[in-house]
């Protein structure tokens, strides 16, 4: 094991663990001042050859907002142009500038941006948000009280700094199915570190934990499983993953996700996707945002449910799906967030592509509750960049039991009534555990808030 200034795969603070990083203590908001940050040398870890992880299972994270290919970089003030590499994953990394690397505090990390904006590696508009990101971000993990936010937000920041600033010059396209990377850089340790800070976990609950084992189980007996959920902030992937980081690490690690063309094209977002395994279709929210490419999209949302279905063969595949077709936005009168409809034309894929799979099959509602920790916009945007707003709080995450199709299927067979109703049936669950996640986090019920049917728990405790 060897020290350097950053690292290559995933960081931790010296003497720390990166999986069981102390949650925050208690320090009043008060007490908590904003000096320029000192910055502490990090460790290096290589990933495959000192982590033990399990890697027989794959999750599959479909959000059915997705795009099969990205668009690369390219600011045209600046003059930098748009060259990439494919999807297949790095097995070296380019030389890039250190900029990032070799800073030791808060100052030095603000200058760096403007330095390489004059040197222009760097498109101005991108340096905007990665300002407005690290102040955001900050602001997010002092609300925690943690003694240790100042070091955390360095340190946090100058690695998606430099993952950032790596992109711009050697930009990633993503492959209608993409494989996380873990090395030489750890993509996938970077973002549970980084996302880590903004949970409260004294403040967050688990519905229903044994369904979770009862997943996991079937996985390993060969199944595959669906996921039907509502979808509600950038960071769900990691959010579901940290909270079922204790009690199943092998699902917690091996996700795929997919990605919508905002997370895998916004300079700001890339890097976070790269450590996801992906599924990228395109969302019927942004299906027309140009006409010219309604076709081209529909391509490539064939070959990406082409290679699900190719995944799902294999068995022991885990698909989580929200077929709202994007995030959860509040109610514009009364303000108040609630999951999104289900599109039953979504559901229905979903039941045939692992009905035809050749592997059994089963699909369970899920809940998750999370937009306080980074809402989305008010509004669906067409523009890539939206602001991104993040605040240190509690989430909530929650399974129900299964609900098989051939409950509502008639003689066998699914008319347009029974898909219609078998996708308010899931919707119904998903509901009905939100309601639950909500009173126990925002109601401030706690555990009391535990129904007959959904028992909640914090098992990180």
């Amino acid at each position: 094991m060897s020290t350097l200034p950053l690292p290559l795969s995933f960081f931790r603070l010296s003497g720390t663990s990166t999986r069981d990083l102390p949650f925050p203590s208690s320090l009043k908001r008060s007490s908590v001042s904003f000096p320029l940050i000192p910055f502490r040398r990090l460790e290096l870890f290589r990933s495959t050859s000192e982590m033990t992880i399990s890697r027989s299972f794959s999750f599959v994270f479909c959000s059915l907002k997705a795009k099969a290919t990205a668009e690369l970089v390219q600011d045209t003030e600046s003059g930098i142009p748009a060259v990439g590499r494919s999807g297949g994953g790095r097995a070296t990394e380019v030389e890039h500038s250190r900029t990032f690397l070799e800073v030791r505090s808060e100052q030095e990390l603000l200058y760096g941006i403007r330095k390489e904006v004059e040197a222009k590696r760097l498109p101005p508009n991108i340096a905007a948000g990665m300002k407005e990101l690290y102040q955001n971000y900050r602001h997010a993990v002092f609300q925690s009280g943690d003694p240790s936010a100042a070091e955390t937000v360095m340190s946090n920041m100058a690695v998606a700094f430099d993952r950032i600033l790596l992109d711009v010059e050697d930009p990633f396209v993503f492959e209608p199915y993409h494989k996380a990377l873990r090395e030489p850089f750890d993509y996938h340790m970077f973002v549970q570190n980084y996302i880590r800070p903004l949970i409260d976990f004294r403040n967050s609950y688990i519905g229903n934990l044994s369904f979770f084992y009862e997943i996991e189980e079937k996985l390993k007996q060969g199944h595959n499983v669906v996921l039907i959920s509502n979808h509600q902030t950038e960071a769900d992937p990691a959010i579901i993953a940290l909270l079922l980081e204790k009690t199943n690490p092998r699902i917690s690690e091996n996700m795929i996700y997919v990605a919508g063309d905002r997370v895998i094209t916004d300079p700001l977002c890339k890097p976070f996707s790269m450590g996801r395994n992906l599924i990228c279709v395109y969302s019927k929210r942004h299906m027309y945002d140009v006409p010219e490419h309604v076709e081209m999209k529909r391509r490539a949302n064939t070959r990406s449910l082409k290679e699900m279905a190719l995944l799902l063969r294999d068995g022991s595949k885990i698909v989580w799906i929200a077929p709202s077709g994007g995030r959860d936005r509040p109610d514009p009168l009364t303000e108040e967030w609630y999951p999104d409809s289900f599109d039953s034309s979504s559901v229905d894929n979903m039941r045939r592509l692992i009905g035809r799979s050749g592997a059994a099959g089963h699909i369970y509602p899920l809940a998750l509750l999370c937009y306080d920790i980074m809402p989305p916009p008010p509004k669906v945007e067409k523009e890539i960049g939206e602001k991104r707003i993040m605040s240190f709080h509690g989430a909530g995450l929650s399974v129900a039991p299964k609900i098989c199709p051939s409950e509502i299927a008639v003689a066998g067979k699914m008319s347009e009534e029974a898909k219609d109703t078998y996708a308010r049936a899931l919707y119904k669950s998903v509901t009905e555990q939100y309601n639950v996640l909500k009173s126990a986090i925002h109601g401030k019920q706690g555990f009391a808030a535990s129904s007959i049917g959904i028992s909640l728990s914090q098992p990180w405790n």
